[in-house]
């Protein structure tokens, strides 16, 4: 019995035949799928069973990617949270300024609306600063001599009294406040006509009427203006209203308090108010007679 050893080298078909042989397989399979469509289900199990390999190949790019989008969208949230508080600041100031604009606006509109007013004519004049003295209510305008600004004008705003003009430089003017304790202001009551006097406490949203008796018919929420018989203030001018009644028979007067209805520290712009009363002159006492009396039968 002959025994052959096995070859060294197991000899199969040769590449070509192997190259030919799967080109006819991949046209048999392409021709079958496009015609018949058997390989459907192949290509659907074969997608579940290689899609997990898909994903876990990509995670390496993907939790990269998103570590770099973290930080680029956290340096841009905090660039743009600095930018956005800086725009609410300037939005902001912006706005205030509207604000302010907005008021000084309405307040000008009605001071001319006031200056119709004054057949006599009005000067509106600016508020430049305050006094020095802090025991006084005293401002500076900028008006004076070169204006024809003079001492006793009164100064008024779209609703009553301010003050009036107590010293006149060259270019400006110094008022003084109804509210200073050294002012006072004829004043007469609307309600039942009530003449009375009208004076500062040194505080700005205080008065007081001075030398009231306890039985003078004055109430709170009375309404003063101005009446008109110094000679210095137009008639009928808003001045103040009645905010406290206090009577005590311990003393003689009233004690009544009362809050300018003008805005006596609130305004920049002011009307200097051109008024003249021309109050005749109080006539002269009668001479008395020198002569004797005439003797009877001369």
């Amino acid at each position: 019995m002959d025994y052959t050893p096995p070859p060294l080298f197991n000899r199969g078909p040769t590449p070509f035949v192997r190259l030919l042989l799967c080109a006819l397989l991949s046209i048999g399979l392409l021709i079958a799928d496009a015609r018949l469509d058997y390989l459907d289900g192949i290509r659907q199990v074969v997608a579940v069973v290689v899609y997990p390999l898909q994903r876990l190949a990509g995670t390496p790019a993907s939790i990269f990617d998103r570590i770099g989008d973290f930080f680029v969208t956290q340096a841009r949230l905090r660039n743009d949270n600095t930018r956005l508080g800086e725009q609410n600041l300037q939005n902001a100031a912006k706005l205030r300024q509207f604000e302010a604009l907005s008021a000084e606006n309405t307040h000008l509109r009605d001071l001319l609306t006031a200056r119709q007013k004054f057949p006599a004519g009005t000067l509106m004049a600016e508020v430049l600063y305050a006094g020095r003295d802090p025991f006084t209510r005293r401002v500076i305008i900028d008006k004076g001599l070169q204006d024809d600004i003079k001492a006793g004008q009164p100064v008024i705003d779209e609703i009553g009294v301010i003050g009036q003009i107590t010293r006149v430089y060259p270019w400006l003017s110094e008022v003084t406040l109804i509210t200073d304790k050294d002012q006072v202001v004829p004043v007469q009551n609307l309600r039942n006509g009530l003449r009375a006097v009208l004076g500062g406490t040194g505080n700005d949203g205080e008065l007081e009427l001075k030398f009231i008796p306890l039985n003078a018919d004055f109430q709170t929420g009375d309404q003063l203006v101005t009446s008109g018989i110094d000679a210095v203030y137009p008639p009928g001018l808003p001045v103040a209203q009645v905010s406290n009644v206090e009577r005590n028979a311990a003393y003689l007067f009233a004690r009544i308090t009362c809050k300018p209805l003008a805005g006596v520290s609130s305004h920049a712009q002011v009307l200097v108010v051109n008024w003249e009363n021309k109050v005749p002159e109080r006539p002269q006492p009668a001479e008395k007679s020198t002569g004797g009396k005439r003797r009877r039968g001369s």
